[in-house]
């Protein structure tokens, strides 16, 4: 005989949107903070924006000797660089500031590296970004962000009604704005896979809010005349069990990968849990109470 995996009992009945002003206040008070330090730290931009070389070794036998490295590297007047275990303890990753010089500077500097080093550690990995590159890599990471935003916004407004398309944008800036503001707290490095793992956020995020707003939908249609506030606490419980083994069945599967896959992914694999702790959160406690108070009408429901 065959059991039904549920996470959450049918039928609940748990008061989500008595709940809302006080999420409301946590969510302010969390974007507040996190768009103070994106002004005042910034974000930590990989290799990817900030243009440079990243070179990553591996010792050929035994662990890699992190100040013998330095100590090399230092002679050779290269500018900023950063020397860091990755993932073993025979590999390391060096990263190296952007050089006067374009591009005959870059692939002087990669030489001079593999010089000092010498051919106890074998050379897995090298990239070179230039200015102009991670410029433009900047710039088509902010108008894919919106871009999509737009998208969303236009994709509910077609499909359900104008108030369901700004509960839904709202849901995503809070999204975006919290986990970008997460990477600037903990300095963490933004890159590329960061701007794949927000896209990403978007994409997880909207599915969920859609849920729960067709179910609103469907209520909408089904009880004329229920209190509203009712009728949404009652689509946030009847799309639960759905919403929490799909966010928990994720997880498990981005924490093996943070854990097994290696430090090349890992922030991506950070950023995505918690993208999807946040975005769950958002279509709850966001998306749903803010068609209370934009006053739904529900005379269109009947189209």
């Amino acid at each position: 005989m065959i059991f039904p995996i549920r996470l959450i009992k049918n039928n609940t009945d748990i008061k989500f949107l008595s709940y809302r002003r006080f999420c409301f206040i946590v969510s302010s008070v969390l974007i507040a903070i996190s768009i103070s330090f994106l002004f005042i730290k910034g974000l930590n931009f990989g290799i990817d924006f900030r243009g440079g070389t990243l070179i990553e070794i591996q010792k050929i036998n035994g662990d890699a000797d992190l100040g013998q490295i330095r100590e090399s590297i230092s002679n050779l007047d290269i500018g900023d660089v950063q020397i860091q275990e990755f993932g073993s303890s025979s590999d390391v990753l060096i990263r190296v500031e952007q050089q006067k010089g374009g591009d005959s500077a870059q692939q002087n500097v990669i030489t001079m590296v593999k010089e000092v080093i010498g051919d106890t550690y074998e050379f897995r990995r090298v990239e070179v970004v230039g200015p102009k590159v991670s410029s433009e890599l900047i710039y088509n990471g902010v108008v894919a962000i919106l871009l999509a935003i737009i998208a969303v916004v236009l994709y509910i407004w077609f499909r359900f009604e104008w108030q369901f398309s700004i509960g839904a944008m709202l849901a995503l800036m809070h999204d975006i704005i919290i986990t970008i503001g997460l990477f600037s707290i903990l300095q963490l490095e933004f890159n590329l896979s960061i701007i794949a793992a927000i896209l990403t956020i978007v994409g997880y995020s909207l599915n969920d809010t859609v849920v729960v707003y067709d179910r609103v939908r469907e209520e909408l249609r089904k009880y004329k005349s229920m209190n509203f506030l009712d009728l949404l606490n009652l689509a946030v419980n009847s799309t639960l069990s759905r919403t929490t083994i799909t966010s928990v069945t994720t997880i498990l599967a981005l924490l093996s990968l943070y854990i097994f896959g290696g430090e090349v992914i890992r922030g991506f694999t950070f950023a995505m849990i918690w993208g999807v702790i946040i975005g769950t959160y958002s279509s709850i406690f966001i998306a749903a109470p803010v068609l209370f108070y934009l006053n739904v009408k529900r005379d269109w429901s009947d189209s």
